[in-house]
C-alpha cells in the first residue's frame, strides 16, 4: 500500500502553522525531514504530520521553545528504539565511563555548553538507559562524594548538580501519562536536602506513564498537607525519600498521620536512611531493595495493579 503524502500547503493547512514557521522549524532545528519531489516541493508523510502536531502543542501550549521541544522529540524518538546497554557492543564499560569522565570534568570546571553537548551526544549514541543508569547517576553520586571529601566546593556540587538534574527533569515532558495509574506526589521531608534517589525513582515511574507531582528536596510538611487536600482523589500515592538517618523518626510519624488521615493512600519510600538505619519494626509491606535494573519486575507486581488500602513500600 502506497504510503499517504501531504504537500506544504496541506501541512499548513492541517496544523495551522504557517509555511515560514515551518520551513524555519525544518531548516534551523531539524524538526523534520521531510521527502522531495524531482522538482523540489517537500512531501511530508503521516510521521512528520504527527511530529509537528507534537512540537506545535509544547510550543503552543506548554510554553517550550522549539530548540528544546525538538531536543525532546529526538530523545523521545531514541527511546522508542533498541536501547543498548553497557557492556554491550553498542556501549562498552569504557566508552560509558569516558563519557562519566568527561561529563564530571566539563561540569567540574563550569563548561555548562560543553557538558550539554556531551550529554546530547551520549543520548544519541547510547539511549536513556545507558545515560541515565551508568552515566549521569554516578556522576551525580560523583559529585556528592566530591563535596563530601573537600575536592569540590559548595558553589560546584550546587551547579554540577543543577545541570544534571535539570536534564533529567526534561525527561518528565518527554514520556507519555496513562490515565489508568494513579497519580503520585513525591518529596522529600523539610531538612532533607539530597532528592537525586527520588528523582531517579520519580523518572521511572514517569516512563511507566505515571504522573508524577514533583517537589523535590527540603519540602515543608503544610506545604504537602495542603496539596493533598486541595488534590483530593487525584492523588493515590505517596513516594517520600531520606537519606539523612535522623530523619527517619520524622518520616515514619509523618507516613503514620498520612495513612490515617487517608486511609487510601498507597505509601512509598526509600532512600539511603532506610536502607541502613530503618527500625526493624518498620511500616512497609514490601521492600524493594534491589538496584534500579529491578524496580520494573515490582512496579508489574506492586504498583501497576494498585490495591485498596494502605500499602506501604520502601524502594532502595
Amino acid at each position: 500500500m502506497k504510503s499517504i503524502v501531504y504537500s506544504i500547503k496541506q501541512v499548513v493547512e492541517m496544523l495551522d502553522i504557517p509555511s515560514v514557521t515551518l520551513r524555519a522549524w525544518e531548516n534551523r532545528y531539524q524538526a523534520v525531514v521531510p521527502e522531495r519531489t524531482e522538482s523540489g516541493y517537500r512531501l511530508y508523510s503521516q510521521e512528520n504530520i504527527e511530529d509537528l502536531r507534537w512540537l506545535k502543542e509544547q510550543t503552543d501550549k506548554q510554553g517550550v521553545s522549539i530548540s528544546h521541544a525538538v531536543r525532546m522529540l529526538k530523545q523521545h524518538k531514541q527511546l522508542d528504539r533498541q536501547e543498548p546497554i553497557a557492556g554491550s557492543a553498542g556501549a562498552p564499560k569504557d566508552a560509558l565511563d569516558k563519557m562519566k569522565q568527561q561529563i564530571y570534568t566539563a561540569l567540574l570546571e563550569i563548561q555548562g555548553e560543553r557538558a550539554d553537548a556531551l550529554i546530547d551526544f551520549g543520548f544519541s549514541l547510547y539511549g536513556y538507559e545507558a545515560m541515565v543508569h551508568h552515566v549521569l547517576i554516578p556522576v551525580l553520586v560523583r559529585i556528592g562524594d566530591a563535596w563530601e571529601a573537600g575536592t569540590a566546593t559548595v558553589a560546584q556540587e550546587h551547579y554540577m548538580t543543577h545541570m544534571i538534574s535539570n536534564r533529567l527533569s526534561q525527561f518528565f515532558h518527554v514520556f507519555p501519562v496513562y490515565g489508568n495509574y494513579p497519580k503520585v506526589l513525591a518529596f522529600c521531608p523539610a531538612g532533607e536536602h539530597h532528592q537525586v534517589g527520588l528523582l531517579l525513582f520519580s523518572l521511572f515511574l514517569r516512563r511507566n506513564g505515571v504522573e508524577v507531582i514533583y517537589l523535590g528536596a527540603n519540602t515543608p510538611e503544610e506545604g504537602v498537607m495542603e496539596l493533598l487536600a486541595a488534590q483530593g482523589q487525584r492523588i493515590r500515592a505517596v513516594c517520600l525519600s531520606v537519606t539523612n538517618v535522623k530523619l527517619v523518626p520524622y518520616a515514619e510519624d509523618l507516613l503514620e498521620r498520612l495513612g490515617n488521615m487517608y486511609p487510601e493512600l498507597q505509601l512509598i519510600v526509600g532512600g539511603k536512611a532506610y536502607e541502613t538505619a530503618a527500625p526493624q519494626e518498620t511500616r512497609a509491606t514490601y521492600k524493594l531493595t534491589e538496584p534500579p535494573e529491578q524496580w520494573q519486575a515490582w512496579f508489574e507486581r506492586e504498583f501497576a495493579g494498585t490495591k485498596s488500602g494502605t500499602k506501604y513500600s520502601e524502594f532502595g
